[in-house]
């Protein structure tokens, strides 16, 4: 008998899979939590723990006792400015409030989404093959969401949009209509950014190219302008990334299913159609939400020239609105559908991440957040350029990134997908802002940790559980 047929088939251990990847279960139920639908007829989720947050909360205690116990990854001095230089700006911002009791839960909010989860994520993801777990959740999320969108569309089902009720809006409600658009956009760059990977497996990058032709449709039934305009520049940049030849085949695909499913199939053609040419009429002819938006811009500013240094205090937009808003501003957004009457939402902040932390934060909030993300953005980039790490981790931290970073530029943090934006920053800290281990030799960064009982220790420079990512880049 060979040696081909008398050799033991290999099996997947479970137990010890779970056991050497157990601190990563936090980080996944924080992305697949969001698969909980609302309560029907709740409008919003802004102020309420939802389980997406208890499991980043977890997350974070989880990523604490194996730092005590010294199983997570090493930071550099650069690292530790970048990740913790906001809860500076954060703690000054509620302190010079004129109300910082009621900032308080600001500063607990965005504590949480911009400090503690990446951080968590930094130090708790330990190798690419980790990295690709985190990755995969966001594309599981958006496939799922996207099928509720798409159903809701279909079925009329959905948030209310010109007088029908067919906006794909997920499990997320009317009340946050730019939630499912979101994770779909999320799942979407992920699964491009694997499609384009050299490194991947075919079958494993095949796949990934189906599902994001696939996410494409519930985007577009999202009829979510700003995320159509995120997911479009963050994704040509990751084709650009990965390569001319491959951005072109992956272009043709993708116009080739938007050309199927809006011109040959006419899935919401003329709706689409005119939320397009909408987004070429934003100066010339603005509809009211638009006139809203430029209005709230107007009165963010106001608030920082009238305190430029520290702002007006976390949570403090709402209260200072109406004194520096125009007449031009109305009071609020229409929702109703997918399950619930009609309601008045209240416009609550200017709907421009570096906006809303000027007008709150002012300089110093600034500073603090948006120049730590610039500080990761080129740290990331130079480092994909430049060829190292391996390139489909690259290629899905920067595109998730760039696309939050767009996108911060007609949304800020609000409903229940937000916790998703920590994931997101920290899987780019993650990439741009590699362990001092890694410099020279790409051994393990905790001895002993990863390896199965009983099984020998590595040899020096070989891949572990508590490999740098470098060591990962055999298959």
């Amino acid at each position: 008998m060979s040696l081909a047929l008398s050799a033991p088939r290999a099996r997947v251990d479970l137990p010890g899979l779970l056991r050497r990847h157990w601190p990563l279960l936090p980080l996944a139920a924080t992305v697949l939590f969001l698969l909980a639908p609302l309560p029907a007829g709740d409008a919003t989720a802004s102020g309420k723990v939802g389980p997406a947050d208890a499991a980043s909360l977890l997350l974070a205690f989880v990523c604490a006792v194996q730092a005590l116990r010294g199983r997570v990854r090493t930071l550099t001095p650069l690292g530790v400015l970048v990740l913790g230089t906001p809860a500076v700006g954060l703690a000054v911002a509620t302190m010079t409030a004129g109300d910082p009791y009621a900032a308080l839960p600001g500063f607990v909010r965005y504590l949480q989404v911009f400090v503690l989860v990446p951080a968590a994520v930094v130090l708790l993801v330990r190798d690419a093959a980790e990295f690709r777990l985190a990755a995969g959740c966001f594309v599981v999320l958006a496939l799922v969401q996207g099928a509720v969108g798409v159903v809701q569309y279909v079925t009329h089902t959905g948030a209310s949009y010109q007088g029908q009720d067919v906006r794909a809006v997920g499990t997320f409600g009317p009340g946050d209509v730019m939630g499912m658009a979101t994770v779909v956009a999320y799942g979407l760059v992920v699964a491009t950014a694997a499609a384009l990977a050299p490194g991947l497996p075919r079958r494993v990058r095949r796949i990934a190219g189906g599902a994001a032709l696939v996410l494409v449709l519930p985007l577009v039934l999202s009829f979510s302008r700003g995320v159509w305009i995120a997911t479009a520049g963050a994704a040509v940049l990751v084709m650009l990334l990965a390569g001319i030849r491959r951005a072109l085949k992956v272009l043709l695909a993708l116009a080739a299913a938007g050309v199927v499913l809006v011109g040959g199939l006419g899935v919401g053609s003329a709706m689409v159609a005119e939320r397009l040419t909408s987004i070429t009429q934003v100066s010339s002819a603005p509809d009211q939400s638009v006139t809203d938006r430029y209005t709230m811009w107007a009165a963010a500013g106001s608030m920082w020239r009238e305190r430029p240094a520290v702002g007006v205090g976390l949570k403090g937009f709402p209260a200072h609105r109406d004194g520096h808003a125009s007449l031009g501003l109305s009071s609020g957004s229409d929702t109703a559908g997918a399950g619930q009457a009609y309601l008045r939402q209240p416009l609550l902040s200017p709907h421009n991440m570096y906006l809303l932390i000027l007008s709150e934060q002012g300089l110093i909030g600034l500073i603090a957040l948006a120049g730590g993300w610039a500080a990761l953005l080129v740290a990331g980039v130079r480092r994909l350029a430049a060829g190292e790490g391996i390139r489909d981790c690259g290629l899905i931290a920067t595109g998730l990134f760039v696309w939050q970073l767009t996108d911060f530029l007609y949304a800020d943090i609000g409903g229940p997908s937000t916790v998703l934006t920590g994931v997101i920053i920290g899987l780019a800290a993650w990439w741009a802002l590699p362990s001092p281990e890694l410099a020279g030799r790409p051994g393990p960064a905790v001895a002993g940790v990863g390896r199965q009982r009983g099984a020998p220790a590595p040899a020096p420079g070989a891949g572990s559980r508590g490999s740098a990512p470098e060591a990962l880049a055999r298959p």
